[in-house]
């Protein structure tokens, strides 16, 4: 990993941390558009179907179970756990993730802007009742495709991810927004740039002077934009772990 990327976070005065399935296929979870993505599955597609999901739950519970309920047991990788190491340095204001997975977190990295949601909360569409995940988890009996159901009124729990049809989370939304228009480097880790309203983010870092980076293993449409360009996610783990083991 030449180091001109890792020079700038070092020198950057307010560097944040834009990332997307790119960063947790090194732990495991598949992606959506790679070669092994979810979408090879056509059907996969619509997982994410606000509608499809209030007709029909089981569709969403069976095809996302490798993707949500099977992740409990992964850990953060070498890119979040970098991310948190550089945080703890004073290199990183935050992370905005297009990711569900909740591995930033476990890394330790704060604060952590989901703008897709999480499945750490499940609410009931009929009552509104909450669960945590591990609550859900305890509700579906480790049965793959199990749809979880309130005791109290019948309805059928759904993960606070943000469905194609529904809003983006505001909070995380709006604080990621205003740490791109705060921040003087935005760094693009493992993100095709192509979801949107989220992949607009990083333009805002953009519009407000600051540079962006990106390190994809694909193309992407702001590639054009970027001051820095590279396609190794892991050598820039390594290569940041390297330098904060050498600045000490």
């Amino acid at each position: 990993m030449p180091s001109g990327l890792i020079d700038a976070i070092f020198s950057a005065e307010a560097p944040y941390f834009f990332t997307g399935a790119g960063v947790s296929t090194l732990c495991g979870i598949p992606d959506f558009r790679g070669p092994n993505g979810l979408y090879r599955d056509p059907d996969a597609a619509r997982m994410f179907e606000i509608e499809l999901f209030r007709a029909d739950p089981s569709f969403f519970y069976s095809k996302a179970e490798s993707l949500v309920y099977g992740s409990g047991g992964i850990r953060p990788g070498p890119v979040h756990r970098a991310l948190a190491a550089l945080e703890r340095a004073g290199h990183s204001r935050g992370v905005v993730t297009q990711n569900i997975d909740g591995l930033h977190e476990r890394a330790g990295s704060s604060p952590v802007f989901a703008v897709h949601g999480s499945p750490a909360v499940h609410h009931c569409l009929g009552c509104g009742d909450a669960k945590t995940f591990d609550e859900i988890a305890a509700i579906r009996g480790g049965v793959p495709g199990a749809v979880p159901r309130c005791a109290r009124c019948g309805g059928v729990y759904k993960p606070d991810i943000t469905f194609f049809g529904e809003m983006l989370p505001e909070e995380a939304f709006n604080g990621a927004m205003a740490l791109a228009d705060a921040a003087d480097l935005c760094v693009v880790l493992g993100s095709s740039l192509t979801v949107h309203p989220a992949a607009q983010i990083p333009l805002r870092t953009l519009r407000h002077g600051g540079r962006l980076a990106i390190v994809n293993r694909d193309e992407t449409p702001y590639d054009g934009m970027a001051a820095f360009l590279e396609d190794d996610l892991k050598a820039f783990a390594d290569g940041v772990m390297a330098r904060l083991e050498q600045a000490g």
